[in-house]
């Protein structure tokens, strides 16, 4: 099992005792996090067609070339309904597992356009 969600902090609370207030830390925000480089937007024609599939699928207002489709709430689930799509605008059956090892949209153009 791995956490839904982590939390940076500079220092954990404590209570007098030395133990953990648990009352004292911070919810976790339930925004996705940006890639590391910042937003990139789509620039290919595929990149644009990917980037309106992802945002309604994740319902975010904006994605970029490099951010994880799985970092902003994509699941299993969600993957197949994607795949389902970009199947049916580009015409290319890609398998789920091509979504895993290019979980970006920069990554899976790539593997949509054809090799030359």
């Amino acid at each position: 099992m791995a956490p839904a969600h982590f939390v940076f902090l500079d220092s954990i609370p404590l209570t007098q005792n030395g133990k953990v207030d648990r009352k004292a830390l911070p919810a976790p925000s339930l925004e996705p996090v940006p890639a590391a480089g910042g937003f990139v937007a789509p620039r290919t024609e595929t990149e644009k067609a990917l980037a309106e599939i992802w945002t309604k699928l994740l319902k975010v207002e904006r994605i970029g070339i490099h951010d994880d489709f799985f970092d902003f709430g994509g699941h299993s689930l969600m993957a197949m309904k994607a795949m389902s799509q970009i199947e049916e605008r580009f015409g290319v059956n890609l398998p789920l597992a091509a979504l895993v090892e290019a979980p970006t949209i920069e990554g899976l153009a790539k593997k949509l356009q054809p090799e030359g």
